[in-house]
């Protein structure tokens, strides 16, 4: 189960966790197309290797391993998929 960056990122979109995962499966990155339109970053659930990497580095505790995702934030699941057409 892919790792979900949920509500908290939206207006925040700190990088941290796209320095800290060894896949490279976290967009858009800074210097990417989107990235100024985003509200929010995105974990691609293909490309992540569940390692959970990403999670202690997020300074506003928005990353879940998809079976630990809080309900009320349930839809973030199918939102990351669908950043990446998934």
């Amino acid at each position: 189960m892919a790792y979900v960056i949920a509500e908290p990122c939206i207006g925040t979109k700190d990088s941290a966790c796209v320095d800290a995962c060894p896949v490279d499966c976290i967009h858009p990155k800074k210097d990417e197309a989107g990235y100024g339109e985003s509200d929010q970053l995105f974990i691609d659930p293909v490309e992540c290797i569940d390692c959970g990497a990403c999670v202690p580095v997020c300074p506003v505790s928005a990353i879940y391993a998809g079976d630990d995702l809080p309900e009320k934030w349930a839809d973030f699941q199918v939102k990351n998929a669908a950043h990446f057409g998934r």
